[in-house]
């Protein structure tokens, strides 16, 4: 039987290609990913541009219940809405509406990508946070705001500059996003975004940084393990799948 010790459903963007090869590259034996990607109608523009970004967000919320619904299916441990800006659209400590909803269309526990990234900060006792992300300026400013909410101290930041499509960035350019986010004063750094391609370099920036570098990929398929019973170690990826 496929999915022996757990399945993971995930709720992604239409456009978005980077969740699922990079949680299948670390998801460990027994466990399976089932995804769904969210109705989105023809007036919210490209997949990946900055441009209408904010208009997306809100379409995907409201096009979760047939994606959502879809995935009840395959009778999943835990549903993930692989999406972090969604949390920062609605800012922090308001996002306990999606939650319900989607585990009330999912028939299962839900994740939020921003609740697993908080999950992760927390597990590995960070206070002073250094943020790198690839969105808009109204958007990265929201994230920015979200994490100081959230308790952290924001030690290091910085924006992606020269971001036409998301979905077209690469690990190179997420390498070096978190070094110009990086602080000597920061306990870790968070690569925000599910569509920028970042698990392939964790490993180097802990190594380059000296530091944790968690990333939304990562964080989301962490938290969805432990809340599925898995505990089971991943090697490659960073501290953080180590330490499950």
């Amino acid at each position: 039987m496929f999915g022996w010790r757990a399945r993971i459903g995930v709720l992604l963007p239409p456009g978005n290609p980077t969740v699922e090869p990079e949680l299948f590259g670390m998801a460990p034996t027994g466990v399976t990913l089932h995804f769904a990607r969210i109705e989105t109608p023809p007036s919210v523009g490209k997949a990946g541009e900055h441009a209408g970004m904010e208009e997306r967000i809100r379409a995907y919320r409201e096009g979760l219940a047939g994606p959502t619904q879809a995935l009840s299916q395959v009778r999943p441990a835990v549903v993930v809405l692989a999406h972090t800006a969604s949390s920062y659209a609605l800012g922090f400590g308001n996002e306990q509406g999606l939650v319900d909803r989607i585990a009330a269309l999912a028939g299962a526990p839900a994740l939020l990508a921003a609740h697993a990234a908080l999950a992760a900060l927390r597990h590995l006792g960070v206070k002073r946070l250094a943020l790198g992300t690839p969105y808009p300026e109204s958007i990265s400013r929201q994230g920015k705001a979200y994490w100081e909410a959230a308790g952290f101290e924001i030690a290091g930041y910085h924006r992606l500059e020269d971001v036409h499509d998301i979905y077209a960035e690469n690990e190179e350019r997420a390498y070096l996003l978190a070094r110009q986010a990086d602080a000597p004063g920061a306990d870790a750094v968070l690569l925000s975004g599910t569509g920028l391609p970042t698990v392939a370099v964790l490993e180097t920036l802990e190594r380059d940084l000296g530091k944790p570098v968690i990333s939304s990929n990562q964080a989301m398929l962490w938290q969805a393990l432990r809340l599925s019973g898995v505990r089971e170690a991943v090697g490659g990826y960073g501290r953080l799948m180590r330490e499950l």
